[in-house]
């Protein structure tokens, strides 16, 4: 059992945070799905609460015993996302879901919290300043495989998002500009073969109408061009609750999950967007503090990489919405509908506070 000492350590400040912005998630869930069978609201409301026990649960465990065991961890999930490519339940188009009896759960997402873990164990073990390209050569590795691996599920918006954990490791490490030329060029690589061998059609065409979506109304810059108009409906204050004529008419795609914002801007318009990202920015803001609270080269990775899992999310999802990034499936983070991403970004979290809340011991 957890030591009742570090309870008193716990940032309830943040579980607070991550509260409220579930909470507002429920709220325009509810409204954005008013006329769509399924009860979404009710089943987010159980994944909040699903993963609210999981949060507590993993803080039983020392964050450095799962350290020691990160890399066994780290195969068994590679081969698991190796067979999701055989045995994978379809959804929209891709072989991301293990069916269970009353619900779904997308390896990909939880797999992220894997790779941060190991990430953290493979950068803590270095004392060097700089680190030479051999490491880093061995950590993009490390991120690549499931993000090829998630990519010919397909689930392009779900491999972009390693991409964050592997920034924020390097950003940490100081890498220096010999390692910062070796992985432009393997980026570059990587970019040329997955256009070319990995990307289907349908993808291309959503990058090439991010530039130009009135080239396609109808087909593929149909979601930008209805997301925008949604967003730019809304006004000042807003259309009001329910009463988005994109959303419930259903003109809008996707709006529960991947165009939630758009929602938010139609019904609440610029004020409620306003008040949305404050209460963001708040949540992000705390996660990105926390970092020096960590005694531990471990803890600071950790921590840093979550936070940067979680704003970059944010990050694209806003962007995409308004018409600046592609239309990747990368839900909003705690404000979308859909419980593996929920419980991945609660999962997070619980690593954040595991740290914060023994930073006391592990010194």
């Amino acid at each position: 059992m957890i030591d009742r000492r570090l309870l008193r350590n716990i940032d309830w400040t943040l579980i607070t945070l991550l509260l409220l912005n579930s909470v507002l998630g429920v709220i325009v869930v509810y409204s954005s799905s008013y006329y769509l069978t399924g009860n979404y609201y009710l089943k987010q409301i159980i994944w909040i609460i699903l993963s609210l026990i999981a949060l507590f649960l993993l803080l039983i465990v020392d964050y450095k015993n799962i350290l020691t065991y990160s890399l066994y961890i780290y195969i068994i999930f590679i081969f698991f996302l190796a067979g999701m490519l055989f045995f994978g339940k379809i959804t929209a188009g891709a072989k991301s879901w293990v069916k269970l009896h009353f619900f779904q759960v997308q390896p990909s997402e939880l797999t992220k919290i894997i790779v941060i873990l190991f990430l953290a164990k493979v950068f803590s073990e270095f004392k060097k300043r700089y680190f030479s390209r051999k490491v880093v050569f061995s950590s993009v590795i490390i991120v690549a495989v499931p993000i090829f691996l998630v990519a010919l599920q397909p689930d392009l918006g779900t491999a972009l998002t390693y991409i964050s954990l592997i920034v924020g490791a390097l950003i940490l490490a100081g890498f220096n500009r010999k390692s910062f030329i070796f992985l432009l060029i393997f980026t570059l690589i990587f970019s040329f073969v997955g256009w070319n061998f990995c990307l289907k059609d349908y993808q291309k065409e959503r990058l090439i109408t991010l530039v130009y979506p009135s080239q396609d109304p109808l087909g593929a810059g149909y979601h930008i061009l209805q997301s925008k108009i949604a967003v730019g409906s809304g006004g000042f204050l807003g259309k009001g609750y329910k009463k988005g004529t994109q959303s419930q008419l259903r003109f809008l795609p996707a709006r529960h999950t991947d165009f939630i914002f758009s929602v938010i801007g139609e019904e609440f318009g610029y004020v409620g967007v306003l008040i949305v990202i404050f209460s963001y920015f708040l949540f992000l803001s705390r996660l990105f503090n926390s970092v020096g609270k960590s005694r531990d080269r471990a803890g600071i990775y950790i921590i840093f990489m979550v936070a940067m899992m979680i704003s970059f999310q944010f990050f694209v999802n806003v962007m995409m919405v308004i018409g600046l990034f592609p239309v990747t499936g990368i839900p909003l983070p705690l404000l979308s509908y859909g419980g593996s991403s929920l419980l991945t970004n609660y999962l997070g979290v619980s690593l954040v506070l595991n740290v914060k809340m023994r930073r006391f011991v592990n010194v």
